[in-house]
């Protein structure tokens, strides 16, 4: 069922966990990781960046996001990720999306939050969340760009927050997009600063490679919205690339199936460790 991410959010903020938000790419990739909630029982986010609307157009897979979560059987929000122009979150809203971002990490702090409580202010219209960014994940999106790394300053997120109202605030803690090329070594003290004056769930981006018992720290700690693109990009394209090095591709159709099994495996996997599973009916 569609739902709002402020509502998924606060139930995960309840119950001490979090809610993993899986990007996709095309339909293959929605298929498998809905089908690892519904055996999970576990409610999660379809996300897509704005970055990644030159191969997958939001026309086209908007709508396929939208109908896979209203036929889904648990809880499922949809989500435009680190939108950096009013007119994609604009059109993101029209099409039905539930929630949306704006990415303004990389602008000075007061054009960040005059800008966020725009969006704050046009979601509400469509009765859907926001999320923003305070501080700065190293690398981008499409790992097209190597920005660097500025953890979130926990004065500025609680006065980020307080100027603006988002519903769900991504704080920089070590955490990085893409692939990391050494272990992550996450700023916990950061977060718990941030937890404890900022209201609202806080969320992680640049999950891939942080290991199980980082991520059961963060989500102890606040975290209540993980993302997750790049491991399910390269799950996806090993299970693939395994299919044709064994000779179980023969057709279109089991090409289809091995992406679907990799974003299967690669969500499942996710929702164990972030301990949603089972809660999709709280």
């Amino acid at each position: 069922m569609l739902v709002n991410m402020k509502d998924l959010l606060k139930k995960a903020q309840e119950g001490s966990y979090a809610v993993g938000s899986f990007s996709i790419a095309n339909m293959e990739m929605i298929l498998g990781v809905i089908k690892a909630a519904e055996e999970m029982k576990s409610p999660i986010i379809l996300q897509i960046a704005e970055v990644r609307l030159n191969h997958s157009p939001l026309k086209i897979i908007g709508p396929t996001m939208l109908a896979a979560a209203k036929n889904a059987a648990v809880p499922v929000a949809v989500h435009l990720d680190h939108g950096t122009t009013l007119g994609c979150i604009k059109e993101a809203l029209e099409l039905g999306f539930t929630s949306v971002m704006f990415d303004g990490s990389h602008l000075p702090f007061e054009e960040n939050v005059k800008i966020t409580k725009e969006v704050v202010a046009l979601a509400k219209k469509y009765g859907a969340a926001t999320e923003a960014e305070i501080g700065c994940v190293g690398g981008s999106e499409d790992g097209s760009v190597d920005i660097a790394m500025r953890c979130t300053s926990p004065s500025q997120a609680k006065e980020f927050y307080e100027k603006t109202g988002v519903d769900a605030l991504a704080i920089a803690i070590g955490n990085a997009h893409g692939f990391y090329k050494d272990a992550p070594e996450l700023r916990f003290d950061i977060l718990e600063a941030v937890a404890d004056t900022v209201p609202v769930p806080l969320v992680l981006h640049g999950g891939t490679g942080i290991e199980p018992e980082d991520f059961i720290k963060c989500h102890q700690k606040g975290i209540r919205k993980i993302n997750i693109a790049t491991a399910t990009f390269a799950s996806c394209e090993g299970k693939v690339r395994e299919g044709y090095e064994k000779g179980e591709i023969k057709g279109y159709y089991d090409l289809h199936q091995k992406e679907i099994s990799g974003a299967y495996e690669n969500a499942k996997k996710h929702i164990e460790i972030f301990w949603s599973q089972n809660k999709a009916n709280l």
